[in-house]
């Protein structure tokens, strides 16, 4: 299915200052995210993204400004947003005990599916992610990177308009994260929005159609990846680009 690029996510004057703190955490905010689109969201460590991150899934609430998801207002609507949206930490978060298809039903379960469509969007996750092979084993016994497979495979069960993915493919192998990649990209293809966070500007530059550059809770560069790399003469990839505007290296 093919992106109509509505918009999804709309970001605006977005603020949190944080009791205490002598600069705010994120200062003056501005993007939009379309529909189907994989949105990199791009920083060293302490840029804001979390906190950013934090306020639009209303796990925390904003200083001031405003963010919609699907034209609604999270600070008005929170419950309604939390129906709408998937947040697929960097941590496993499936029971080692259960296996992957135990997993994919409870979680089901809890977004109150019914039967019916519960395995119906079970099946299609096993297809998209290619884990029917593991259905059966415990998650305990899968590899690092089929654990990825499962843990994102249980957050889209809903159906969510909106999905975060913060980091999935730290620690795994190169094979396994390029056929993860390849299945992330195939979720953009079919109309999901994602918010994609990575310290791999390979990967950004790989999958994103857009992506944000922050630092010290700014913008600091915001466009497609190979329009940005253009604009910067001195730069061959996102990568070095990176490094130039924030003036540190990744993980920094």
């Amino acid at each position: 299915m093919s992106a109509d690029h509505s918009t999804v996510l709309e970001v605006k004057d977005l603020g949190k200052h944080y009791k205490g703190a002598r600069v705010p955490a994120v200062n003056n905010l501005d993007f939009t995210v379309g529909k189907g689109e994989i949105f990199g969201f791009l920083g060293p460590n302490g840029a804001g993204k979390t906190t950013t991150i934090s306020i639009m899934s209303t796990l925390i609430k904003p200083s001031r400004g405003q963010v919609k998801i699907c034209g609604i207002d999270i600070e008005k609507k929170p419950a309604e947003i939390r129906k709408r949206i998937s947040l697929v930490p960097q941590e496993i978060a499936l029971y080692h005990t259960l296996t992957g298809k135990e997993n994919l039903q409870y979680f089901g379960t809890l977004y109150g599916l019914d039967k019916k469509t519960l395995k119906q969007r079970i099946c299609a996750a096993l297809k998209i992610f290619d884990i029917k092979a593991y259905e059966n084993q415990p998650i305990r016994h899968c590899s690092g990177g089929i654990k990825r497979r499962f843990n994102i495979a249980c957050g889209i069960l809903h159906d969510p308009a909106l999905i975060f993915l913060d980091e999935p493919t730290v620690g795994m192998d190169v094979h396994s994260r390029n056929a993860l990649l390849d299945q992330i990209r195939s979720l953009g293809q079919m109309g999901s929005t994602i918010v994609y966070t990575t310290h791999y500007m390979e990967e950004a530059q790989q999958i994103c159609s857009r992506v944000l550059i922050m630092d010290k809770g700014i913008s600091l560069a915001e466009g497609t990846p190979a329009d940005l790399v253009q604009n910067e003469p001195s730069c061959r990839n996102l990568g070095d680009l990176f490094l130039a505007i924030t003036g540190k290296r990744l993980g920094d």
